[in-house]
C-alpha cells in the first residue's frame, strides 16, 4: 500500500540545478551563498539581523543563549510543542514552567500564561517561549502586554510559522520581524514552509544579541579582518553552521514561498469547507481574522468520547486506508524526562485526546485529498 504522508517537501528542477551549481563554487561552507541567503531572509522578514544555522533546534539553542539565559533562570513555554525547546532549556539548566494550552488550537493564551504565573507564585520571569502551533500566530498583542508588565524576554518558536503575518495597530508584520518579540526562530526541515534539507534561522533587531548568535554559532571565534590567521575565542560555542550547499536550496525555495503558501491555503480551505459543518462531533479551530497563516498544519478536533472511541482507534483506521495522519504533539509532561508528574493541564489533555493533524503539503493532489476527506467522512457513518 502506498501511504499519503502528512507532510512532504517539494524539490523541483530549479532547486536541483542551483544546488548542483553550488558544488562548483570555491567555498561550499561559510561562503557567499550563506551571506546571500541571510540577506534575502532579512529582506523577507524585514528585520535587522538574520542568521542561518544547522537546524530549528540549533536555532532555539542559539536564541536562548544569545539573549543571555543561564542556569536557574525561569522560562515559560507551552505544554504542547516539539520536545526541542524543552530539551534546550534543560540542557542550559533553566527552570521550565509549562503553560496549559487552549483545548482546540493547542496554543497558549494570555489567560493561560497568567494562570501559570499565579499557580506557581512566580515573581521574576526571564523569558517566555511562544509557539504558533500549526502556523497560526494568535495573541501576539496580549503576549506583548504581559511582557511589558513582567519585564521578560520573548522567544518566538516560529518553526511552524514561516510566512505567517499578524496585524498590530492596522499594520501587518511578518513573524520573524521581531517587532513584538526579542528573537524568533525557524526550522527549514523538509516538512516546513521551505527547506534547506535540514536547517534553521534566527532573527532579531538587537545588535548585541545578533553578535552573540554569530559567535555561538561558530565556536565563539572572533577573527581579525585584516589578519585572518589571528583569532580569539570569546565564548564557548558550537558548530551550528549551515553550508552553502544547503543555502543554495534555501535561496531557490525562498523565491517560491508565496506560491507554496497559496497552494497550502487552497488545501486548507478545501478541508475547512468539507469539515466545518459536517458533523457535530468534529470541530475545526477558529482563528482570529487579523492574521495571515502559513497553513503548516490542518487540525481536526474530534469528540471521541461521544463516539465511544479514542484517537488511537481513529489513527489506526486512517493508517489502514493508507493515510498517515499525525498528532502534534505529545504533551511534554508525558515524557520520561519530565519529573514533576503531578502537574495538571486540563486544556492540554483535552487537546491531546481529541486533536489530529491531517496531511497538508504543497503537492498533495486533489485525488489524494478527496480520498482523505471521503475516508474520514466514512468513519462517522
Amino acid at each position: 500500500m502506498k501511504y499519503i504522508p502528512y507532510g512532504r517537501q517539494l524539490i523541483d528542477y530549479k532547486d536541483k540545478q542551483l544546488v548542483l551549481s553550488s558544488l562548483s563554487n570555491d567555498l561550499i561552507t561559510t561562503g557567499p551563498l550563506v551571506e546571500k541567503f541571510e540577506r534575502d531572509l532579512r529582506k523577507y522578514f524585514n528585520c535587522k539581523y538574520s542568521y542561518v544555522c544547522s537546524s530549528g533546534t540549533a536555532a532555539i539553542h542559539l536564541a536562548m543563549l544569545s539573549i543571555g539565559l543561564k542556569k536557574n533562570d525561569i522560562i515559560l513555554m507551552p505544554a504542547i510543542n516539539f520536545i526541542a525547546s524543552y530539551n534546550m532549556a534543560k540542557i542550559i539548566g533553566l527552570k521550565v514552567f509549562l503553560v496549559d494550552v487552549d483545548e482546540f488550537t493547542g496554543q497558549i493564551t494570555s489567560e493561560k500564561i497568567l494562570e501559570c504565573i499565579k499557580k506557581n507564585k512566580l515573581k521574576k520571569i526571564n523569558a517566555l517561549l511562544t509557539m504558533f502551533h500549526g502556523g497560526y500566530p494568535e495573541n501576539i498583542k496580549k503576549f506583548h502586554e504581559i511582557k511589558k508588565k513582567y519585564k521578560f524576554l520573548i522567544i518566538e518558536d516560529a518553526c511552524h510559522a514561516l510566512g505567517s503575518e499578524y496585524r498590530y495597530k492596522n499594520n501587518f508584520f511578518k513573524i520573524g520581524s521581531c517587532q513584538h518579540s526579542d528573537i524568533s526562530t525557524f526550522s527549514l526541515h523538509p516538512l516546513k514552509t521551505i527547506t534547506t534539507g535540514e536547517g534553521g534561522v534566527v532573527t532579531t533587531n538587537d545588535a548585541k544579541v545578533a553578535n552573540n548568535i554569530r559567535l555561538f554559532r561558530s565556536h565563539g571565534i572572533s577573527r581579525k579582518k585584516n589578519k585572518h590567521w589571528e583569532y580569539d575565542i570569546l565564548k564557548y560555542g558550537f558548530n551550528y553552521r549551515l553550508s552553502d550547499i544547503n543555502c543554495a536550496l534555501g535561496l531557490s525555495q525562498l523565491k517560491k514561498i508565496n506560491n507554496f503558501l497559496r497552494k497550502r491555503k487552497k488545501i486548507y480551505q478545501k478541508y475547512l469547507k468539507e469539515f466545518k459543518n459536517f458533523n457535530s462531533n468534529i470541530l475545526v479551530p477558529i482563528y482570529c481574522k487579523n492574521i495571515k497563516f502559513s497553513y503548516h498544519l490542518f487540525l481536526l478536533n474530534i469528540a471521541f468520547n461521544k463516539l465511544n472511541k479514542n484517537k488511537d482507534h481513529f489513527m489506526k483506521y486512517l493508517k489502514s486506508h493508507g493515510i498517515m495522519a499525525q498528532q502534534h504533539y505529545i504533551p511534554i509532561y508525558k515524557f520520561s524526562v519530565f519529573k514533576r508528574k503531578s502537574a495538571r493541564f486540563p486544556g492540554t489533555e483535552k487537546y491531546f485526546n481529541n486533536s489530529v493533524s491531517l496531511p497538508i503539503f504543497v503537492n498533495l493532489s486533489n485525488i489524494n485529498q478527496d480520498k482523505i476527506i471521503k475516508i474520514i467522512k466514512d468513519y462517522f457513518k
